[in-house]
């Protein structure tokens, strides 16, 4: 069961060995390692949209640490949780499928997975994870525009992706459970302080969302001490390494070691 749609047509597709078909006549190449690119022209907006290979190599190096299997435990348990009997789950802004994999297998262990699937704009990291979750498919394409059915998922997650609310609430059957991952307040707080002057705490917030029930808030933490290679690993797989000063950089650099909290809130809200 193929939980994409054509990005043309609209139409459900049908997974070949080699590509996906709709009864159209519409096809799009699986890509070697396993991926199809469903990003039609006009919303493709760069050449290579997405994050890039050296940041994509980052963070997984980083993820392959377990630096934040705190945050994965903790997301597996509730997608257990909150599954029902068989469920469609469907991760938005998958990236190298991390956290998909992770889930995924904790689902079909517990005889609970129906289909899995995830999106992302980023060719680089869909390589890595449709190699990670084989049972999953895995697509090129927006999360403010995904190639998935009203109604076709039980489960979404958004880990530190865009917040799509409206395609979320499409994509969501009703009474399916939306989790959604973001930093806490003193997350990274300790390399702030070195790569900025004047760091400022993330905003705590618990938004009720138009087409959604609050269910809970989760708070995920643990302090872990990072050598320099991963904390340069760290660096380069957030925002911050878009927009830090150069003497900033230069003062991480030259540490050979830091102890930074990692925090998180997963906010669960049930779809209405």
């Amino acid at each position: 069961m193929s939980l994409f749609l054509c990005p043309i047509c609209a139409a459900p597709l049908e997974q070949t060995e080699r590509c996906y078909r709709c009864p159209a006549g519409h096809s799009y190449d699986l890509a070697r390692e396993g991926y199809v690119h469903l990003l039609p022209a006009n919303r493709k907006h760069a050449k290579e949209p997405g994050d890039d290979k050296a940041m994509v190599a980052a963070r997984n190096r980083f993820l392959e640490g377990g630096w934040y299997d705190h945050l994965k435990e903790s997301l597996c348990e509730l997608a257990q949780a909150y599954a029902g009997e068989s469920v469609a789950f469907l991760d938005a802004g998958c990236g190298e499928g991390y956290y998909t994999a992770a889930v995924v297998d904790t689902l079909e262990r517990a005889g609970r997975l129906a289909a899995a699937a995830g999106v992302d704009l980023s060719k680089a990291a869909l390589r890595r994870a449709a190699r990670r979750a084989r049972s999953a498919e895995f697509a090129v394409a927006s999360v403010y525009h995904m190639p998935v059915g009203d109604g076709a998922a039980g489960v979404l997650l958004d880990c530190f992706a865009p917040l799509a609310l409206e395609e979320y609430r499409r994509v969501l059957r009703p009474g399916g459970v939306f989790l959604y991952v973001v930093p806490a307040p003193e997350h990274l707080m300790e390399m702030k302080n070195v790569l900025y002057d004047a760091p400022y705490e993330n905003p705590d917030q618990s938004v009720e969302y138009a087409g959604f029930h609050y269910l809970d808030v989760v708070p995920v933490r643990r302090r872990v001490v990072l050598e320099r290679e991963a904390l340069l690993d760290l660096f380069g797989m957030t925002p911050y390494a878009w927009k830090t000063p150069r003497e900033g950089v230069e003062r991480l650099k030259a540490l050979e070691a830091l102890e930074v909290t990692a925090a998180f809130r997963i906010h669960v809200f049930r779809r209405l």
